[in-house]
């Protein structure tokens, strides 16, 4: 089995992980957010709120201390492996994707001219110096102004989401905007609200009065993160979708995301406090959407590969393999109509997933998706629906391969 085949496996594996644990800390999320803004806080005792509840066909009495009660409880749940295990299976699927396929996804020779050391470096150390300058700025006396420190957040995301596009091709762009975005989401956890929850935990058990600062600032990193994951989705959903990320204003459509995930979350926050239900935010989204959707249609909104004098070093090999002329001759006849920069298609806007096959340029710069798309497995054509034999498949096989430099 060759090394590509494994990779695609181990591609699918962290991926299959990535979404199996950050469904369970989006679904611990927003539980305990609705949790926390509906607790019934009119009934008398030392309990700052309270609420039952039905599920299963068992009924739940929930009891929440802003502190803690008279005696502490032996035994705590902490809610963090679930924040932990998605940005590490997060980080081992961006590893796994655009660090190895450095030249394929994270960088466009149009944009900025880099080698994949170089870009991985970026690409690493932007993650850390994002979580950084938000930290400071949290820690400055802006914390003391929440809505003050929102809206220069905002500014920040924006500013970022610009640079991002200034240096990675437009779907690594935005999947890094997402990336940077739960970085701060996780942190926010690992570095601030646990760490100072344990020393509230410690201070009980040693019989002191915790200082409340503790409890504000984690409420302060908490309401942040309340606000981020539904960008984050979106943002991690994007790379599949080429009229998002491939746009001339992706940068934009990555800002204004942001907002979306505000209007998004004050209507749900609200109708949880039972203070109604603010519909005039859904409104608002569709109207941000909306302006999503035309800045996806302005010219110049695809992500094209590079010119033939840009192909990198790596990837020129497969142009020079002896059979290249039979394989883009297969490829021109059977894919270019759905995969191009002018679309033929009915039904489709775009070529799927971004990738155009309509030059011998774009076919070197896509040959490992031929190869495990249209050689190592009859994903395409879909239903072969342009019909490739058997022998035509052996021959894109022999192809990537021997120009990889031959099976494992």
């Amino acid at each position: 089995m060759d090394a590509t085949i494994l990779l695609h496996w181990a591609e699918f594996a962290a991926r299959w992980l990535h979404v199996i644990t950050a469904i369970a800390w989006i679904g611990s999320s927003f539980y305990f957010i609705a949790l926390d803004l509906g607790l019934n806080r009119n009934i008398p005792g030392p309990a700052d709120g309270e609420e039952w509840q039905v599920h299963g066909g068992g009924f739940y009495h929930i009891q929440k201390y802003m502190v803690a009660p008279e005696a502490m409880p032996e035994h705590l749940t902490w809610f963090k492996w679930e924040s932990y295990a998605t940005w590490l299976s997060g980080v081992a699927l961006l590893a796994l994707l655009y660090w190895v396929g450095a030249e394929m996804y994270l960088i466009d020779w149009r944009v900025m001219d880099l080698s994949p050391w170089q870009a991985i470096v970026i690409s690493a150390l932007s993650l850390v110096v994002g979580w950084v300058v938000y930290d400071l700025l949290c820690k400055s006396k802006l914390g003391e102004s929440p809505t003050a420190l929102m809206v220069l957040l905002f500014g920040v995301l924006v500013a970022l989401s610009w640079g991002y596009a200034q240096v990675f091709s437009g779907r690594a762009a935005l999947l890094h905007l997402g990336a940077l975005t739960a970085t701060i989401m996780t942190a926010n956890v690992a570095m601030i609200i646990i760490p100072n929850q344990k020393i509230v935990v410690a201070d009980l058990k040693a019989g002191r009065t915790p200082d409340p600062k503790y409890g504000k600032i984690a409420k302060l990193r908490s309401t942040h993160n309340n606000y981020l994951t539904l960008p984050v989705i979106f943002l991690m959903l994007s790379n599949h979708y080429p009229l998002a990320f491939a746009s001339e204003w992706n940068w934009l459509i990555g800002a204004l995301v942001f907002l979306m995930g505000v209007t998004i979350r004050h209507f749900f926050n609200t109708m949880h406090m039972r203070k109604g239900m603010p519909w005039w935010t859904w409104g608002a989204t569709a109207a941000i959407f909306a302006v999503i959707v035309w800045l996806s249609v302005l010219p110049l909104m695809r992500d094209d590969p590079m010119e033939e004098a840009a192909l990198s070093p790596g990837l020129q090999r497969f142009a020079a393999h002896a059979e290249f002329p039979q394989v883009a001759d297969l490829v021109y006849g059977n894919c270019a109509s759905c995969h191009a920069a002018e679309v033929f298609m009915p039904g489709l806007a775009a070529a799927p997933g971004g990738v155009m096959l309509d030059s011998d340029t774009r076919i070197a710069h896509h040959a490992q998706a031929i190869y495990l798309q249209a050689g190592a497995s009859h994903a395409m054509p879909p239903g072969n629906f342009a019909f490739l034999t058997e022998e035509d498949r052996a021959l894109i096989r022999r192809w990537y391969r021997e120009a990889v430099g031959g099976a494992l």
